[in-house]
């Protein structure tokens, strides 16, 4: 037995999400002549009430679109110090957009309106760079999945509209967000100009992410994912993937976030635990005792097939996923329960 904890994106499709997969019909969608490509960005566009969608390979390449498309070089854009789009995706922003990033120490990943408010560069003072765009993150990754308050995002929608800023939000993990909140995606949709939504992480696709937004940004979307050489051809198979996780793996996110609890009850429990960051999600981050070692932790763990992940600083991560089996989850926590590390 592997407990692969590592990250959600380890998940591999389901026998029934394999059968849809095969079944679709398919086209070229480079020529947006796939039907089920075209059905899936329709269904997805309808669901946060946006008049557009469009698919793509990777939840990077939707971010680093959407940034383009708000932006022109010699930007910048206002971010969380935590954020994705500025720890890991390869240094996309200043590569793809020439755009710097104003980053704010928030909490666990979420910045606010009146933190915005003072990052804001004066439009006229031409000697710095002029904002024109703010990005958040729900859930996030870095910050151990915490969700953004809706209020909150309300502020900020309001503050960017105000400023003439542009809102884009990275929803990698916002179907863990809606599954605890139950708010709806429109309410999402009407707040922000861009979303990008993964559907290869919870939801168990085995690719893909979709930009919604209107149909101005979606058409400038379809050049700038040209330019990155995003566009697939039949790539109905994968959309299938995605209209059946639509349809049948929402509902089963919440089994994720209540072993990620358990993990957490747990881990308060062992002795060699120094801290555990709150558990809203499906993340669980942690550090440990001073005085052990984190890489012989990690692979006192391997040499019993259990796997995750060194955040760096002292953080390590957890994360629970549809393909973590009560069998794998009663396995970890006996395992955890039993480690023993002597000062």
């Amino acid at each position: 037995m592997i407990v692969n904890l590592i990250s959600d994106t380890v998940t591999k499709p389901s026998n029934k999400m394999l059968e849809a997969m095969l079944s679709a019909d398919v086209g070229d969608d480079v020529f947006k002549e796939d039907p089920t490509v075209n059905d899936f960005e329709e269904k997805v566009a309808s669901l946060f009430e946006k008049e557009a969608a469009l698919f793509f390979p990777s939840g990077t390449m939707t971010n680093q679109t959407a940034i383009k498309l708000h932006t022109q070089p010699g930007d910048q854009l206002i971010c969380d110090h935590y954020s994705h789009i500025f720890n890991y995706e390869g240094g996309g922003v200043s590569f793809n957009s020439g755009v710097s990033c104003k980053m704010i120490k928030g909490n666990r990943g979420r910045i606010t309106s009146s933190q915005i408010l003072e990052s804001i560069n004066p439009p006229d003072f031409y000697h710095s760079p002029k904002t024109s765009l703010v990005c958040l993150e729900n859930t996030t990754n870095k910050g151990g999945g915490a969700i953004y308050e809706l209020s909150e995002i309300e502020k900020i929608s309001n503050l960017c509209k105000k400023h003439g800023l542009a809102l884009h939000l990275d929803g990698a993990r916002l179907w863990n967000a809606l599954e605890v909140t139950k708010d709806k995606p429109s309410k999402y949709g009407a707040l922000f100009d861009t979303i990008s939504l993964c559907f290869s992480k919870g939801l168990g696709c085995p690719v893909g992410s979709v930009l919604v937004g209107s149909n101005h940004h979606i058409n400038k979307a379809l050049r700038i994912r040209k330019v990155f050489g995003g566009g697939m051809r039949q790539a109905g198979y994968l959309a299938a993937a995605g209209i059946f996780a639509l349809n049948n793996n929402r509902d089963d996110l919440k089994k994720d976030h209540v072993k990620a609890k358990e993990i957490g009850e747990t881990l308060e429990n062992c002795s060699f635990i120094n801290s555990i960051e709150p558990i809203e999600t499906n993340i669980i981050i942690f550090s440990l005792k001073d005085f052990i070692d984190e890489e012989l932790f990690i692979n006192r763990l391997k040499e019993k097939n259990i796997l995750l992940i060194s955040l760096g600083k002292g953080k390590l991560r957890m994360v629970t996923h549809r393909d973590y089996d009560e069998n794998q989850h009663d396995y970890l926590l006996k395992t955890l329960s039993k480690i023993n590390f002597n000062a």
